[in-house]
């Protein structure tokens, strides 16, 4: 019979979100390189500034929880940078801009910081 312990669990569930918030931060800049490549117009835009917006819009729901474990000062970081990732995909998405640049690699930043 197999046994764990609390942290042993806890461990692989945290390793287990983090690869899940990786996954879904590279789908989500995979996206965005296919829609800067097609332009700020396209259907591949639409798709990728939605499921970018989704990404951050989650993130950001679990960096503003009382239950989120990371440092309060990282958190508040992540919340900024989250929010400028919000508005400027509004900003692509209502052709004020097209700076798919800036969000791919913020992005890759996030992405590769997560350890």
């Amino acid at each position: 019979m197999y046994q764990f312990s609390y942290a042993d669990v806890q461990t692989d569930s945290m390793a287990d979100a983090k690869e899940r918030e990786r996954q879904l931060l590279t789908r989500s800049i995979d996206l965005l390189i296919t829609a800067a490549n097609a332009g700020r117009d396209s259907m591949q835009a639409v798709d990728a500034l939605h499921f970018t917006n989704r990404v951050w819009t989650t993130l950001l729901e679990d960096l503003s929880s009382s239950d989120n474990a990371l440092p309060k000062e990282l958190r508040a970081n992540l919340i900024s940078i989250g929010m400028w990732l919000l508005r400027e995909t509004e900003d692509i998405r209502q052709g004020r801009s097209d700076n798919f640049d800036g969000l791919i690699e913020v992005s890759q930043i996030i992405r590769d910081g997560i350890q």
